[in-house]
């Protein structure tokens, strides 16, 4: 049961989400080298020091779902029912993922982070961060016995199939045969 959020926390919330809402309309009209912070914070009608206390960085911005990202691969571990495999619920956790990401309006996006330099490095330590994360989780799952090496690789490999699947022509066939490799990984560990 989720408890209802109080009146503080919806207006940071949503508050949250127009400065993030902001941010990215600006970055695809103007490109994101041409927009600064400052200027976000304007459009958002923000101090720069509200836009800080919601975001670390200016690429934090464009990533803004990247905690619930991260939070939804651990849950998959740690949320699934008992007796359920590991495996199908971290690929229906990447599959959400690849399916959020590669939807219709996300091309812009994605054009957007392929062309900066900046974007591209936080994206790929975020998906490192977001690995460590998992991999965290599975070695911590007392239902699991393998190594800790073992989960971290693991934990790689799926991040690896989200960034494989989300550049595929088809990614749900990319999710399902990246995936059919990492069970095969998982239970020779």
């Amino acid at each position: 049961m989720t408890v209802p959020l109080g009146r503080r926390e919806r207006k940071k919330a949503a508050t949250r989400q127009k400065i993030a809402d902001t941010a990215l309309r600006l970055f695809l009209e103007r490109g994101y080298d041409a927009v600064g912070i400052r200027d976000v914070a304007a459009e958002a009608d923000v101090a720069v020091t509200t836009l800080f206390s919601h975001f670390a960085s200016k690429e934090a911005l464009v990533f803004e779902q990247d905690e619930d990202f991260e939070q939804g691969l651990t849950r998959a571990v740690t949320g699934r029912a008992p007796h359920e495999p590991l495996i199908p619920a971290l690929r229906r956790q990447i599959l959400a993922m690849v399916r959020h990401c590669s939807s219709e309006g996300a091309a812009p996006i994605w054009r957007m982070i392929d062309g900066s330099p900046a974007l591209r490095e936080y994206e790929g330590s975020m998906r490192l961060r977001h690995a460590e994360s998992l991999g965290t989780a599975l070695a911590a799952d007392p239902g699991l016995s393998q190594t800790t090496t073992a989960c971290r690789t693991i934990a790689r490999f799926v991040l690896d199939a989200y960034s494989l699947a989300r550049e595929a022509a088809d990614p749900e066939a990319a999710v399902d045969e990246t995936f059919r490799m990492i069970e095969a990984a998982w239970a020779v560990t």
